[in-house]
């Protein structure tokens, strides 16, 4: 015979699993939220990146046009190139800065309003590009690349922030994959954009660049229409009717207890504690795991190779025989790869994990170094050697969008708590940024000292990583953010008491 209790608790399930059934698809609110959030967001930075590629000879006939009219001389090549490796290096310092100041403006004015205002960046870089040209004003090229940068060093700290916390729990990681895919469909919609076909033509370049004002424009107009971060106006502003309005219009129901006390948890958790700086997580020792974590992720997202890849691509179409005006379209297809990629990643993360999924693109990254090597090192063997070559591209691709490409920025919400999390997004954007600049300052002397055999130092540095991770990294899948917090900190105790336990059995060895 049930009881009274018995009869609640079987209600209490039966809820549980009705709500499950109900979250295994997103609502399409919290769909388009996500695609008005990365539009103008991490998309903004793969687009970016791409989009300078196809203008290269163009711009530097520019450059040469204008030194000319107004010294009556041609550039040297040496100034020239110069110049134009400012041009394209000064998005990373863009990029650096925007990440340091990313997080504080998402704890001010809150992560969809942090969003919204970083599209004045993005709109300032493209008309200072595009008055370039009819003033001949190169420096405004600069200038407006700065801006660029900027606006991708603030998207790529807060978009990713905003998706975490908008998403239920069971749908965190598919919805965060957000952020990757994004970031692919900027890369291939810029090598698309950049064809000769469309804006790639020498007198299209000022247009090219200006294109970056339209992701911005669509955020600029679809945004407003979605909510502020439940968690952010519950923890940070204590608005609890913003953040059921905000839940229930996300979530499309109004069955959502189960996350809401979680968010009640952790906001009782996060009572009279402020919003933590950057250097105040390093002070922290019960996140000297998650933050040395971070750390790693984000330095070898940019250090594991990928672009030394992408430098390689080029001579590796050649050899296998592709004509140079086609290679252009070859390289939209690694784009494609990427993207395809991503979006893989998206539908196997909640049933795979994180930890499998970046474990394992890892390793085929490291296996992929081993034969891209050996395919470059016997390029001459013979008429099929350089196949091996474009395929082990390819595969390298696949494998760092499986796991690396997608998987980094969903740790990186999901091993912290309210109070931390944006500093933590401030410390790792700033690593991944600054390690962007260093592989980009320090890689052609690799190549050129190492050659084929750079690969070797990506292949420890992979090995390395993923060995890191299955012994330090728990499986956050489907925890809530203070499970995977105290998880940390109960690796921590126990470590610290077999550290306690070892020098009281040295002493009581010690002879008198």
């Amino acid at each position: 015979k049930m009881t009274k209790g018995d009869t609640e608790y079987q209600f209490l399930l039966e809820g549980s699993k009705e709500t499950k059934e109900k979250i295994k698809r997103p609502n399409k609110s919290l769909l388009l939220a996500v695609c008005a959030a990365c539009i103008g967001g991490t998309f903004q930075y793969g687009y970016n990146i791409s989009i300078i590629n196809a203008p290269t000879k163009s711009v530097q006939n520019f450059i040469n046009q204008t030194w000319l009219e107004r010294y009556d001389e041609d550039i040297s090549e040496q100034y020239l190139t110069l110049l134009w490796s400012n041009i394209v290096s000064i998005f990373t310092i863009g990029g650096f800065i925007g990440a340091t100041i990313g997080g504080t403006l998402a704890i001010r004015f809150g992560r969809k309003g942090t969003l919204m205002m970083n599209n004045a960046f993005a709109l300032l870089a493209a008309l200072l590009m595009g008055l370039s040209y009819p003033t001949g004003l190169f420096e405004l090229l600069i200038v407006g690349r700065f801006f660029t940068g900027v606006n991708a060093g603030i998207g790529i700290c807060v978009q990713p922030l905003y998706l975490g916390e908008i998403a239920p729990r069971a749908l965190r990681g598919a919805m965060a994959m957000g952020t990757s895919i994004f970031i692919t469909g900027g890369i291939l919609t810029g090598q698309v954009i950049g064809l000769k076909e469309l804006l790639g033509k020498e007198e299209h370049w000022p247009i090219l660049l200006c294109t970056t004002c339209i992701p911005a424009f669509l955020q600029l107009l679809i945004l407003p229409w979605f909510p502020e971060s439940p968690r952010y106006l519950l923890i940070d502003r204590g608005d609890d009717v913003g953040c059921r309005k905000a839940m229930k219009q996300l979530h499309g129901t109004d069955n959502f207890d189960r996350e809401r006390e979680d968010m009640e948890r952790e906001r009782v958790s996060a009572i009279g504690i402020k919003p933590k700086k950057p250097w105040q997580l390093f002070m922290d020792c019960s996140l000297r795991w998650q933050v040395l974590t971070i750390i790693l992720l984000n330095a070898a997202q940019q250090l594991n190779g990928i672009n030394a890849i992408y430098f390689y691509t080029d001579y590796v179409f050649e050899e296998a025989g592709i004509p140079d005006v086609n290679i252009p379209y070859v390289t939209v297809g690694t784009g494609a790869c990427e993207c395809l990629t991503a979006l893989t990643c998206g539908m196997l993360i909640e049933t795979l994990g994180r930890k499998v999924l970046i474990i394992g693109g890892y390793t085929l990254m490291a296996f992929w170094c081993i034969c891209f090597t050996l395919t470059l090192t016997f390029q001459g063997a013979g008429v099929w050697m350089p196949y091996l070559s474009m395929g082990c591209v390819f595969a390298f691709i696949l494998s760092f969008g499986l796991g690396p490409g997608g998987v980094t920025n969903i740790l990186t919400t999901e091993l912290f708590t309210q109070t931390s999390r944006p500093a933590a997004y401030m410390i790792g954007g700033s690593v991944n940024w600054l390690s962007f600049f260093v592989i980009g300052m320090v890689f052609p002397f690799i190549v050129t000292k190492l050659q084929q055999y750079c690969f070797l130092v990506f292949l420890v540095i992979s090995v390395l990583v993923a060995v890191y991770i299955f012994l330090v990294v728990p499986e956050t899948k489907n925890k809530t953010f203070l499970e995977i917090h105290t998880e940390f900190q109960s690796g921590d105790k126990r470590k610290a008491s077999k550290a306690d336990d070892g020098p009281r059995t040295t002493l009581l060895s010690t002879p008198l």
